[in-house]
């Protein structure tokens, strides 16, 4: 099967199937997006950053001279790819070699096995590497060696790490910061100013937004400051939005503003993309209706397992119906969900048989004489709190 029929077989019957997830990534941005679309994902790409170019980086290249002229005692890299980059980059610099036999004269501890494999591809050899990835371990070990009086290099990826750099300075250490892959809002901002208005807009519009660095989350809540839509966004992120983050300090922003925000154990996007096959068609209404199963997901619906593509106009009119699934939603109310419908009840008409036809089953909603509509909530089943 050819990847255009995997991602339309996906679409109607993968986990993500019917929720839209917004995507804040710059870097691997593409693979992300191709494991939510292989889930049955809508996707909406809105990079909140954008990388400096290595070449054109001025903060880096002085850093770089600045540690050949004077060398450290311990260099610290964080990253595969911003190890790799900062060598690449100093090559490019013509100043690869004199990088590498600093190096080579140092201490040079790699956060877990993959950075340790980029020190090896430089024709360098790491003095430690912790099995666990963790860069608290690597904290612990040169705390417990002590390193006062000891110049410390740290090789950051594109965020900063105050309590390792704050802790390190404590205890006396000099610590100079290597800032590879440094990031700046995007040049085009459209992108994320739609996702911002959908995540304002709540479920329906957006079900959840994945986060994959701190910057990104910081860059997409200073630009709904920029707009003034601060407190609009945060209810929508407080809400109905699920904030999704590959790890723990990708989601302090977030939580910094009073956010909750789920992780996966394991920090990693393969990871990030299961945890929200699981915790968005967990969140989903679903509801035994004139003998079917409804499950009300972010821009569709599931008749007994089967995808239903529903309009926003009806979507609302649904989800107004779910709150009170059984009693009488008179017309005046439906009126309000709709969206931009104006006062005319005639509107609720019109949607609401575009979505009887939508769900293929127009015996699921009842319609009540002079008095509005109904879900047909099947009998001697108690409406659930929601």
């Amino acid at each position: 099967m050819d990847d255009t029929r995997t991602a339309a077989a996906a679409a109607t019957t993968g986990p993500l199937a019917g929720f839209t997830v917004g995507v804040t990534a710059a870097r691997r941005a593409d693979e992300l997006i191709a494991l939510l679309r292989r889930r049955g994902a809508t996707v909406v790409h809105a990079p909140a950053l954008r990388i400096v170019p290595l070449a054109d980086d001025s903060e880096l290249l002085a850093a770089t001279k600045e540690l050949i002229g004077c060398a450290p005692d311990t260099v610290v890299a964080t990253t595969a790819i911003g190890f790799r980059g900062w060598i690449e980059a100093a090559e490019g610099w013509g100043i690869g070699e004199e990088l590498l036999a600093r190096l080579r004269a140092t201490e040079l501890l790699a956060r877990g096995p993959k950075v340790k494999g980029a020190v090896r591809a430089a024709g360098l050899v790491e003095t430690w590497s912790p099995q666990s990835e963790s860069l608290a371990e690597v904290l612990d070990r040169m705390l417990a060696g002590g390193v006062a009086g000891r110049r410390i290099a740290l090789q950051l990826h594109g965020e900063p790490l105050p309590g390792f750099v704050e802790a390190l300075r404590a205890a006396g250490a000099e610590v100079v910061v290597v800032p590879v892959y440094r990031w700046m809002a995007p040049e085009d901002l459209a992108p994320m100013d739609r996702l911002l208005d959908a995540v304002a807009a709540g479920v329906g519009a957006v079900d959840a937004v994945s986060f994959t660095s701190a910057p990104a989350a910081a860059s997409l809540l200073s630009r709904a400051e920029e707009r003034g839509m601060t407190q609009a966004v945060l209810a929508g992120l407080r809400g109905d939005v699920l904030s999704a983050c590959v790890g723990p300090v990708t989601a302090l922003p977030l939580q910094a503003r009073g956010v909750d925000t789920v992780q996966p154990e394991r920090f990693r996007l393969g990871p990030l993309v299961q945890l929200l096959c699981q915790e968005l068609p967990g969140r989903a209404r679903v509801l035994p209706v004139a003998g079917r199963r409804l499950e009300i997901r972010g821009h569709a619906v599931l008749v007994d397992a089967e995808l239903r593509a529903v309009p926003p106009a009806g979507m609302a009119l649904l989800r107004a119906l779910a709150r009170r699934p059984g009693w009488v939603v008179n017309r005046a109310e439906l009126l309000r969900a709709l969206p931009g419908a104006g006062r005319d009840e005639h509107a609720v008409e019109t949607a609401m048989t575009r979505l009887r036809g939508a769900l293929g089953a127009p015996n699921l909603i009842q319609t009540v004489v002079k008095r509005g509509y109904r879900l047909a909530l099947d009998a001697g089943e108690c409406a659930p709190a929601h």
